[in-house]
């Protein structure tokens, strides 16, 4: 299974020799995820563990990667094996909503410190009732 997360590195740990023939390296990046950010650790393998060398902790990165779950000894373990990193612009790797380009900012509306104005209130009848009813 193959997926792409977006989010900023947080740590790069040392690449480690598991064995004689097997090295990996594992990192760290985190992703805003409502009111609790996510961190989330990622391994590199063999020689894809210079990977994260040419990128800086604190800078927004895409990764690439498989999920990926074995048995031992009848523990059960799960990897997030990433195979691509790749560099992320900060305008694209901006956190919050996407805007829709055709109807604009969807949450416009619901800006913080954006309230109601009296002219955002429903116009009065010639009874005084509000009429707001979109119809």
């Amino acid at each position: 299974m193959s997926f792409e997360v977006i989010g900023t590195l947080l740590k790069k740990f040392d690449t480690e020799s598991k064995s004689s023939t097997f090295q990996a390296r594992e990192f760290v990046i985190e992703i805003a995820d409502g009111n609790y950010p996510q961190f989330i650790k990622f391994q590199l393998v063999q020689d894809r563990c210079s990977l994260v060398d040419d990128f800086e902790e604190g800078k927004q990165i895409k990764v690439h990667f498989d999920l990926r779950g074995r048995e031992w000894n009848g523990k059960y373990f799960t990897n997030l094996n990433a195979w691509r990193l790749e560099q992320v612009s900060q305008q694209a790797g901006s956190a919050g909503p996407e805007k829709d380009e055709e109807f604009g900012d969807p949450f416009a509306d619901s800006a913080p410190g954006k309230f109601p104005s009296d002219a955002d209130a429903p116009p009065e009848t010639e009874g005084g009732d509000v009429d707001d009813l979109p119809f």
